[in-house]
Parts: structure tokens; sequence; C-alpha cells
């Protein structure tokens, strides 16, 4: 071979794999950063994906989702979302309740932000509206924490004489108002609300003695990542006990709770996944309304009332959407 040729050959070598390398798409990456554990959120992850695959973004490639779990420890969110900022994502998903949004506010005020709350962004200040946010964030609020006198309204119907407990983590912005809605409604049927709190293990080895020493008739669970993630515990003390607990989540009831009523978080999350592929596909958050859920679900698991020596009124089952056998 003449030295020319060589020489050619040698930069042609060199700046093919450049130029191959120069037609590949760039890889986005989207940072999803939750107040819960992987395990307890599976379902959840599911159905983001599920939403956005329906904007036409697939999992594959070109794009990739970066996991932050922090595992019921809200302490953990603020250097995650850092750690998230710092990767280069295109996009934060909060999720696992407002703290996580306020964590991935505070880290980042450039990269869209999708978050996914009990709460409402606005009265916290991490939006200027809900028809039109402004800014960054945007994402599906669903309010759990005003479904607290829905709740005991069907605890009561449940178990009318029974005195119930609220079971919050005091950690939660969102417990200082649910225990605000539940007390209220409780009032206004004539009760008061005895209040236990539980942001632990720990915690939950002194609500086990407190168990011991005075039993509530019912019990209400906050909806909490932290509870959910503690749901095997929460529902081996309802049946140590006997006592009648509604959840907020559906997936505790299908893992052997009793009942529980709140927000699809499935299509919460969906929303969240087809919001999160119109970011990518060039909407900004800030002209996306924050959404509030229209579907709302009561499960009930007959089996549990069963072995709790609870009859379930038939008015109570013909409300249920879904039951348990």
């Amino acid at each position: 071979m003449r030295r020319r040729d060589f020489i050619t050959a040698i930069g042609a070598a060199v700046v093919w794999p450049l130029a191959v390398r120069a037609q590949q798409p760039a890889t986005t990456v989207i940072g999803f950063l939750s107040s819960a554990s992987s395990d307890a959120f599976s379902p959840y992850v599911a159905a983001f994906r599920a939403g956005l695959a329906e904007t036409g973004h697939v999992e594959a490639g070109s794009l990739i989702i970066e996991f932050r779990w922090a595992d019921g420890q809200y302490a953990r969110l603020p250097a995650l979302a850092d750690e998230l900022v710092r990767r280069g994502v295109s996009l934060i998903v909060a999720t696992g309740g407002i703290v996580s949004a306020q964590s991935a506010k505070a880290a980042t005020a450039s990269i869209p932000i999708v978050c996914t709350s009990g709460f409402d962004p606005v009265a916290l200040g991490l939006g200027s509206s809900l028809n039109k946010p402004g800014g960054n964030l945007t994402g599906v609020s669903f309010f759990a924490a005003e479904l607290s006198a829905k709740r005991i309204d069907i605890l009561r119907q449940l178990v009318p004489s029974a005195a119930i407990a609220l079971l919050v983590n005091p950690n939660n912005p969102n417990a200082s108002v649910e225990l605000r809605d539940a007390r209220a409604a409780a009032k206004l049927a004539g009760q008061s609300i005895r209040v236990l709190n539980a942001s632990s293990e720990h915690d939950l080895d002194d609500l086990t003695e407190s168990f011991d020493r005075e039993r509530p008739g019912a019990l209400l669970v906050s909806s909490d990542p932290f509870f959910v993630a503690q749901r095997n515990r929460l529902i081996g003390l309802a049946k140590r006990y006997s006592i009648p607990v509604m959840y907020g989540e559906r997936q505790i009831v299908f893992d052997g709770g009793l009942l529980s009523y709140g927000a699809s978080i499935a299509d919460v999350y969906r929303q969240a996944g087809i919001y999160a592929g119109k970011i990518l596909s060039g909407a900004k958050p800030a002209d996306l309304p924050i959404l509030r859920p229209t579907k709302f679900e009561l499960v009930i698991n007959l089996k549990t009332a069963k072995a709790l020596g609870l009859t379930i009124p038939p008015e109570l089952l013909a409300l249920a959407d879904e039951v348990v056998e």
C-alpha cells in the first residue's frame, strides 16, 4: 500500500466512528424521585411507563429512567434530588408525596418537574395556580388529605359506635391538614378522634404497646409512603388486635387490608407519564395545568372482614368498586 493510501485509510477509520456516533440520537434521561420503596411502588412505575408510552416514549435505547428511592426516609430526598440534577436529567418525576416535589423544586429551577402528590402544590408555593402553574413544575395532585371525611364516614357505616383513631406520619407535611379534616369530620359526627404518630419502625413498636393498653375501635391510616412500605406490619397489627382499618391505597387491601378509599393511584401515575412524555416532546410545564383525579375507588376485602368477625353492610358493598373475595 502506498503511503498516501495508508494515511487516507487511517483517517477514514478515525472519522467513520465519529460520524456514526454523531448520527446516533442523544440519550434522554428521566429522573424518578420517590420517598417510597421500589417494591411498594412497582405497580405505579408500570402505570407511569404506560402513560409515557401513550405519548410515543418508550424506555429503551435513547431513553432511560434513573430511579432514586428514599425508602420512606424523607430526610434523604434533598440529596437524591441533587444527585439527579448532577446526573443531567432532562426531567424529574417527583412522587410519593409533597416532600419529593419540594426537594426537586429546591434542587433545580430549570429542569422540568412532574409531581404526584396528595396535597395542593399551589398552597405550598410550588406553583402560581392549578390551571397555569408557571415555573418548572406541574403534575397531578389527588388531595388525599381532603378524603378524610369520606373515609371516616365509611368507617362509621361499618362500625357505627367505634372510637376512631387516626395514624399519621408527623414528618409528612400532609399530616396537619389530614388531621384537621379528620377532626372536623369526627366533630360533625359527634365524635372525637385519637391521634397516633409513627414515622419509623421503632414508632410502630410503640404502637403495639399502645394497642396493648388501649385498643381503638377502628383505625384510619393516612396516605403516606412509609405506611405503604410497612403495610404488612400494619395488616398484622389489625389482625392481632381485631381492628377494622381504613387505608388510602387499594394495593394494601389486596395484600390483606380490610378496605381503602381514595383516588386511583395507578391512573394518577399514568397521567404523570403522559405529562412527562408531553414535556419530552416540547411542552412546557408552566403551561400544563396541575390535574386533579376524577376517579375514586372503594375496595373491600371480604376475606379479611370475615377474619375480623365483621359483616359488611349490603349498602356499603353496593358502593364498592372492587371486592376481594
